[in-house]
């Protein structure tokens, strides 16, 4: 009876301590600031033109809130920006253009399940809706995914690369605030 008791409790730890390795937990703030490009295609591949990609003012910034052990909500902000003589979904641009973007995604963390034993790799899917201005406004909803890696062994602070496509509501008369693609590079503090 007393190998069983110690059994049961070595189990007991063993599994206590590896969910909360390889788990976030809930009531975690995180705040990350990096960079971010734009590829504006329209309905076109997200990979055809590399021509039609934004990086003049590329700042992001997110505050995230777990509310569980895999799922999160992220509040962000992004600016960027079209120069004059490059091309939004194939129109060449007269002027200068800035992008403002608002987006709330609800992310599910999933990494733990397909790689159990590498607690400083974070995996995520996301999916939300968003606000975004370049020449008129109009409102997306958002499907993404991101990796998220921990760069000290009490995940405090990590680097992560997100990718995020936007397919807005008013697609066919939206002019240049149409479907596009955005892509995040971010430093992540846990607070």
């Amino acid at each position: 009876m007393k190998k069983f008791i110690l059994i049961a409790l070595l189990v007991s730890f063993s599994i206590s301590s590896f969910a909360q390795r390889n788990s976030r937990a809930n009531d975690d703030w995180y705040l990350s600031i990096g960079v971010n490009a734009i590829n504006s295609l329209g309905t076109r591949s997200p990979f055809n033109s590399p021509s039609d990609w934004a990086f003049d003012l590329p700042i992001s910034a997110a505050a995230e809130y777990n509310w569980s052990d895999t799922f999160a909500i992220e509040q962000s902000v992004t600016f960027n920006g079209f120069t004059e003589d490059t091309e939004i979904d194939g129109t060449e641009l007269s002027k200068d253009y800035t992008y403002i973007s608002f987006d709330t995604n609800v992310k599910y963390y999933f990494g733990q399940f397909i790689f159990p034993n590498l607690d400083w790799l974070e995996i995520h899917a996301n999916a939300g809706v968003g606000f975004f201005h370049i020449d008129e406004t109009n409102i997306s909803a958002n499907l993404g995914g991101g990796v998220l890696f921990w760069l000290n062994a009490n995940r405090t602070f990590g680097l992560r690369l997100q990718t995020t496509g936007k397919f807005a509501f008013n697609h066919p008369e939206s002019g240049f605030d149409n479907n596009h693609f955005q892509h995040h590079l971010q430093v992540v503090f846990k607070l």
